[in-house]
């Protein structure tokens, strides 16, 4: 081989080098395509509908977790095959006790970035109950069924959880509300995914089921990126863009 053409080898295998580093490089910088949305106590799946709605026009595949709510476990595991249903990474959600839910799963390793909004960003060993033992909230409307369940009494459920909705919403939401059992409140945490994932927290600033100030707290001791909502504990509901915006640059940022 002369030195001509061991220069132009030699060449060739560096712009491959460059050419190949530079794809890697974009690979990793590619934003994240999946969101999976986990909702909390007394609402269902259906309350993300506008956020999901903004997110699938963006782009954005979507999937909605319905968890039993009959025991923390569960609702883990429900949330796990959600993110091991998608190809790539995923941006994961919780509102509320979905905040417990997804420092748990998320810290599946198809899991780019956490999303908590209005939600429990809890420590390992702490439960939800421990939290709002904290710092309870300024609401005083949910009550035991009596046969180890939660319910939000219904003639308070738009002041106390879902303000900024119209009444007539808020009304059925209350008539068709989820009643959690009591154990998936008292189950501590194992894990805590917000220790090794970014983190981003909707705080709602006029929240009377989770205090706000107990939002920030958690928010603060995550390290979580913050975004403060004037809205109730259902401004998951009330402002979805807002919260579509949060979820998206997240999204942009996490890897």
């Amino acid at each position: 081989m002369n030195t001509t053409t061991r220069i132009a080898s030699s060449l060739a295998s560096a712009f491959a080098l460059a050419a190949a580093a530079t794809f890697s490089n974009a690979a990793i910088a590619a934003p994240v395509k999946n969101v999976v949305l986990v909702h909390g106590f007394f609402a269902d799946g259906s309350g993300w509908k506008g956020v999901a709605d903004i997110l699938t026009r963006d782009g954005y595949n979507v999937a909605v977790v319905q968890e039993p709510e009959t025991s923390f476990a569960e609702d883990v595991q429900v949330t796990t095959r959600a993110i091991n249903a998608f190809d790539g990474k995923s941006i994961l959600v919780g509102h509320s006790y979905g905040g417990m839910v997804i420092t748990e799963a998320g810290v599946n390793a198809k899991v780019a970035g956490l999303v908590y909004v209005s939600a429990f960003q809890p420590e390992v060993g702490e439960s939800l109950l421990n939290l709002v033992k904290k710092m309870p909230p300024a609401g005083e409307s949910i009550k035991p069924t009596g046969d180890g369940h939660l319910h939000v009494d219904q003639a308070l459920f738009h002041a106390d959880f879902a303000a900024d909705l119209p009444a007539a919403e808020a009304r059925f939401m209350a008539m068709s509300q989820v009643m959690p059992a009591v154990q998936t409140a008292a189950a501590p945490v194992t894990q805590a995914a917000w220790k090794s994932k970014p983190s981003w927290a909707v705080i709602t600033t006029a929240d009377r089921t989770v205090n706000p100030e107990l939002q920030r707290f958690m928010a603060a001791r995550a390290g979580s990126k913050t975004v403060e909502i004037n809205g109730s504990h259902a401004a998951f509901i009330a402002h979805p863009e807002d919260v579509a915006k949060v979820i998206e640059k997240a999204a942009d940022l996490a890897d």
